[in-house]
């Protein structure tokens, strides 16, 4: 039997928009957890910040044009970015904003690794790998966000 490669297509769209959304909201929410200490103590094992002061140090190195005051609001709307993206990406509700939203988010992540700590440092955590991930999935046709609320709620995206 011969698979014509449209119906490979089908097949392996749905599990790559699934693997996408689900790789992309678990580094988001263990970045998260991370900030709140919930993985460990600071630099045992994997676990980078351990709590969110060690975080808002980070911030300040990623972002060292922000005024102090400034420091703990973009600290807390990092993380509720990512914590917001995390849960919509997991749950599938508005795929593709989501997707846009974080790769706009990743890109300036990486860029501000980039300019302030060194290429290496969104080379090594695979920024720019996140951020084409998010990129490929907000590209992706509607009709292959397979296991997501939207997919449920607009049967007429299928379509698309």
């Amino acid at each position: 039997m011969v698979v014509s490669p449209k119906v490979e297509q089908d097949r392996v769209w749905p599990v790559a928009t699934v693997v996408a959304r689900l790789a992309l909201a678990a580094g988001f929410l263990s970045a998260v957890a991370d900030r709140f200490g919930w993985w460990g103590d600071a630099h045992t094992g994997s676990v980078t910040w351990g709590g969110f002061a060690a975080y808002t140090a980070y911030t300040h190195q990623l972002a060292p044009y922000l005024p102090d005051g400034l420091l703990d609001v973009a600290a807390w709307a990092a993380t509720i970015a990512e914590l917001g993206l995390g849960l919509t990406l997991l749950s599938g509700v508005a795929v593709r904003w989501s997707a846009w939203a974080a790769a706009g988010l990743l890109l300036v992540f990486a860029l501000s690794m980039a300019l302030f700590v060194g290429w290496e440092a969104p080379l090594s955590a695979s920024v720019f790998g996140a951020g084409a991930a998010a990129l490929l999935l907000a590209l992706s046709p509607v009709r292959t966000f397979a296991l997501s609320v939207d997919r449920l709620l607009a049967p007429s995206l299928e379509t698309r």
